[in-house]
């Protein structure tokens, strides 16, 4: 039976960067063709903060497998039953947000890994195999092989713990939430600063220790972003739709401005 492909995953494993985009604003299927064709590795389906539907997730994920890119969702914290939905229905992972322990950790794995790594109930075939029928135990573990399980490191205890974290069967990645980081810090939004890149070379190296990967979200200053990424950082939040779509509109309309300037109206 062919493998289900993990394009973000691939990247990961030849320790290329795995280049994501987060995707809060936009609801139509197109968007996964128009993010593979702009070179990304996965879409950031972000249940937690914006207002997509496990539907529209859903549907989104299922244009993702067809394009080559690789659909991940981002849940509320301890939202099994979303998450779950999301994998049973296209996603090739999950990002479980405020995760600060290994034991936090560990009921990640278990929710979110069929049997022998975790306890996920078997809901089927969905759209990983187009709908054609397979075996579930041959299903079961190509899937454990190819799902990326992510937890976000947001605090300082989470920092404090990344060893532990990082040594946890059946995670794959560790992926710093920089925003609340800083916040939790008393630093927000100072990205730069010694004791957020501390945290860096913190989870960098239990990734490496542990064979995991490490990522980096939420920073988008390029400078900054080379700094993290020279470290180490591999699995990049890259920016969002909502970023991208607000820049390229305004470099035209302040292109137009200049322009009419010059010309009779």
């Amino acid at each position: 039976m062919t493998a289900v492909r993990n394009v973000a995953r691939d990247k990961l494993e030849q320790g290329q960067l795995a280049l994501g985009v987060g995707i809060r604003m936009t609801r139509s299927i197109e968007i996964a063709k128009a993010m593979a064709v702009a070179g990304f590795d996965w879409l950031f389906l972000d249940m937690e903060h914006g207002v997509m539907s496990l539907e529209a997730c859903a549907q989104i994920s299922t244009a993702a497998l067809d394009a080559g890119i690789a659909p991940i969702a981002r849940v509320p914290n301890g939202e099994y039953a979303i998450a779950t939905r999301a994998l049973d229905n296209g996603a090739l992972g999950i990002v479980m947000p405020h995760v600060d322990t290994a034991a936090e950790a560990c009921e990640v794995v278990n929710r979110l890994k069929y049997p022998p790594v975790g306890h996920r109930s078997m809901g089927g075939i969905g759209p990983h195999y187009s709908l054609r029928s397979v075996s579930s135990g041959q299903a079961a573990q190509a899937l454990n092989a190819a799902n990326l399980t992510i937890v976000m490191l947001e605090t300082p205890t989470a920092i404090d713990n990344t060893e532990e974290i990082a040594a946890v069967p059946g995670v794959d990645v560790l992926l710093i939430g920089s925003n609340d980081l800083c916040a939790e810090m008393g630093i927000p939004g100072d990205f730069g600063n010694e004791r957020v890149a501390d945290a860096y070379r913190a989870t960098i190296a239990a990734c490496k220790k542990h064979g995991k990967f490490p990522g980096m979200a939420g920073i988008y200053n390029e400078a900054i972003m080379t700094r993290y990424v020279e470290m180490g950082a591999r699995f990049i939040l890259s920016g969002q739709d909502a970023q991208f779509l607000m820049a390229g509109a305004a470099q035209r309309t302040g292109f137009m401005r200049k322009l009419s300037t010059g010309v009779l109206i």
